[in-house]
């Protein structure tokens, strides 16, 4: 039993802190610096820990760069105020994710004309139905030797969709439960403790308030913990953070409701 609670622990904390660290705030955010190696590194490192549920740094960045420009509005590719349920909302995000991937829409120009990590055959490679299948009988595999009895064949969805259950809890929770900090316009909204234990992706009013800001904790009672990591490796000289230069604060009155745009 310890070894399923740790490997599952460890495959979900890896996942989120990729997730975060390389393809929200470098692939999207471009947040800190990084030399070709070490991008390659952490490239590779997001691919093998996500596993089955890799997600292509180039699709991801366009749709989180349209998820803040268009925030909660028709054209938002996940907001929770248009579906009915969080299936029909990452429904509706997987079609648009796999129409850049294909060539079948184009991203407006406007989501491409910065940096976007690219590696082709890596893309390719880890987007394969086939190299997914092999990381998905790795966990079967792991749950047979160690799991103590069939109940706990019920974590192995979340291993094999690991990547987009986080993404579904970041942005239906994250734009639906919580507090807000500042009037965006939208229904961005944080939560805390969730959001310390979403590594500081719950902190979504925060961090559309001051997007590229790499610390999503604006309050002294929230933490961010992966900008805590990123801080150390900024201070060893694997990655170097750039200053973001805040907006002007908006605060939100007390019991109004954002109003949204579009």
């Amino acid at each position: 039993m310890l070894a399923i609670l740790l490997f599952f622990g460890a495959h979900w904390f890896l996942s989120l802190f990729f997730h975060s660290f390389f393809l929200h705030r470098y692939a999207s955010h471009k947040m800190y610096h990084i030399s070709k190696n070490w991008e390659r590194i952490f490239y590779v490192s997001t691919w093998f820990i996500q596993g089955s549920s890799f997600l292509v740094p180039r699709a991801y960045g366009v749709m989180h760069r349209m998820h803040h420009v268009y925030s909660d509005t028709e054209k938002d590719p996940h907001s929770p105020h248009f579906f009915k349920d969080v299936y029909q909302m990452m429904k509706s995000t997987i079609v648009i994710f796999r129409g850049f991937l294909t060539g079948k829409n184009l991203p407006e120009a406007q989501f491409t004309k910065d940096y976007l990590p690219v590696w082709d055959k890596l893309d390719k490679f880890g987007h394969h139905a086939l190299t997914r299948a092999v990381f998905m009988a790795g966990y079967v595999a792991f749950y047979y030797y160690f799991a103590p009895n069939a109940w706990w064949y019920l974590l192995l969805p979340i291993h094999f969709l690991m990547g987009p259950i986080q993404g579904a809890v970041v942005n239906w929770c994250g734009h639906k439960y919580g507090y807000s900090n500042f009037n965006n316009g939208d229904h961005s909204k944080n939560s805390s403790p969730w959001g310390i234990l979403l590594m500081g992706e719950l902190f979504q009013n925060n961090h559309h308030y001051a997007k590229d800001d790499a610390n999503f904790a604006k309050k002294w009672f929230e933490f961010d913990l992966t900008f805590f990591v990123m801080r150390g490796l900024n201070a060893v000289g694997i990655i170097r953070l750039i200053p973001a230069v805040l907006p002007v604060a908006a605060l939100v009155p007390v019991n109004a409701e954002p109003a949204i745009h579009g």
